[in-house]
């Protein structure tokens, strides 16, 4: 990786202003991929005071331009879907099949809904006489994850080029390479020196100086609840806008209605996609305390099933988990969950049989857990699945929503009945019959789980002021 260590700050690749470096491990071998240049509160200066020379300009480009731009930065990303998919399956462990199918594709999918968005947005109304104008918020900062690193990074710059704001970009230190092919498709397209910034390092280095810097309008952070209350209390002290996508403990309801083969397994196999870690993961299952026994079954002999391997075979189903830290984390909450009474019905402590190396976990399924237990309110960001029981309906929401999280819910059930509990879940997205995530959706939670809305228009939206010319039709 030519440019691991250094920065893309004003249109070009940049010397970093400190010496410091981190290996990017692969968490497939644990061991190092490359290594990386980490910033300091310098780097961050050097790339605001670019954005903030750069707004002047890119600020005031027409709908048209800003059109043409991300039409180019869309034909340059498909030109660097492989080496995208590659890179993120390496470094981040993603099955290279889920690589190539989902996480490089996911860029893509927002990069086009945003250009659509833009296509029809409507930036000025007339209300009662009054102009009502939408414009850029100015300079915004972008700390975005590891799980799902392309999905949100390009969920971020996609409405912020859209908007005309310009930008400095903190991608996750952990898995890096992915950012700076990004940075180097942003180039290729020709994107206005300054417009867009990348600055690699730490949270407690670059986030905090990002989050407190004067001169930047924004921040726009995707990642753990602990860490985005840091960014929230960093950003006070400016007034700054402050849009968060964090935490989840998404409970699924299977209803007693449901095809219950179907759906226990359909659900089981997909909360363990992408190794379990995704915000959305439906992590909680609620099952009619009746048939406890029943469910158990379905999602162990699913869970047995997945094939745990190297994320360079094709027939790999889900990979290690992205760290050491990850992995100790995990294998912690398993024991705690054992600890604490719950049925551990298949996985648990330790790698999977024949591996003695990589952050591999067991896929892993536990029943008869009460909602109080660790491993029922704590994120786990593992394969781990958690079947709660419910007596009816209304217990099974009353369990659903007694979570400090509220991202995504899911529910299995007849038509009917599914929406009417729908309408009771205190949670951002609710998904019915196994419907998955739409890039055409407003993407954000309740509670803990973050506040603003992601995706299309609405994440447009959030990099928008809005001004009121008073008078306009009478001047």
């Amino acid at each position: 990786m030519d440019n691991a260590k250094k920065f893309y700050i004003n249109g070009e690749w940049v010397d970093p202003i400190g010496t410091e470096t981190m290996d990017v491990i692969n968490p497939a071998t644990e061991e190092p991929i490359c290594a990386i240049a980490l910033g300091n509160s310098a780097d961050v200066d050097r790339a605001v005071a670019a954005a903030k020379a750069a707004f002047e300009t890119f600020s005031q480009t027409t709908r048209e331009e800003r059109i043409a731009l991300l039409e180019k930065i869309i034909a340059c990303y498909k030109a660097r879907m492989g080496d995208i998919a590659a890179a993120v399956s390496q470094e981040m462990g993603a099955p290279v099949g889920l690589a190539n199918a989902a996480q490089a594709p996911a860029g893509l999918g927002h990069l086009m809904y945003t250009l659509n968005a833009l296509k029809e947005f409507s930036f000025e109304q007339m209300v009662a006489g009054n102009k009502i104008v939408r414009e850029p918020i100015g300079v915004c900062g972008l700390i975005t994850p590891w799980n799902w690193p392309l999905n949100q990074i390009a969920a971020k710059v996609g409405p912020a080029i859209a908007a005309g704001c310009t930008m400095v970009l903190k991608p996750t230190e952990i898995a890096p390479i992915n950012a700076l092919i990004f940075a180097e498709v942003m180039h290729e397209a020709g994107v206005p020196a300054g417009v867009f910034n990348l600055v690699n390092g730490t949270g407690p280095d670059v986030g905090v100086a990002m989050s407190s810097h004067p001169d930047i309008d924004m921040m726009s952070f995707t990642g753990s609840t602990r860490a985005g209350i840091s960014v929230a209390q960093e950003a006070a002290k400016t007034v700054k806008r402050v849009t968060q996508e964090l935490g989840g403990k998404s409970p699924n309801i299977i209803l007693d209605d449901a095809d219950f083969a179907a759906a226990v397994s359909r659900d089981m196999a997909g909360m363990c996609m992408n190794t379990g870690q995704s915000c959305n993961a439906p992590t909680r299952m609620l099952v009619p305390a009746s048939r406890m026994d029943e469910a158990a079954a379905i999602a162990k002999a699913t869970a047995e099933a997945i094939v745990v391997g190297d994320p360079s075979d094709a027939g790999t189903q889900v990979g290690p988990l992205v760290s050491q830290m990850q992995f100790d984390k995990v294998q912690a909450l398993i024991q705690k969950g054992i600890d604490e009474g719950a049925k551990l019905e298949t996985g648990g402590v330790g790698r999977p049989e024949g591996m003695n190396r990589g952050y591999f976990v067991k896929p892993t399924v536990f029943s008869h857990v009460t909602n109080d237990m660790t491993i029922a309110q704590e994120e786990i960001f593992g394969p781990v699945l958690s079947l709660i029981g419910y007596k009816d309906d209304e217990d099974a929401v009353r369990i659903a929503n007694d979570t400090v999280y509220g991202l995504s819910a899911y529910i299995s059930g007849s038509p009917e009945r599914a929406k009417a509990v729908a309408s009771q879940l205190r949670a951002g997205n609710v998904h019915l019959n196994g419907a998955g995530v739409n890039p055409g959706a407003p993407f954000g939670g309740y509670k803990q789980s973050g506040n603003g809305r992601e995706f299309s228009v609405w994440g447009l939206e959030e990099f928008l002021e809005t001004k009121a010319v008073i008078g306009f039709d009478a001047a």
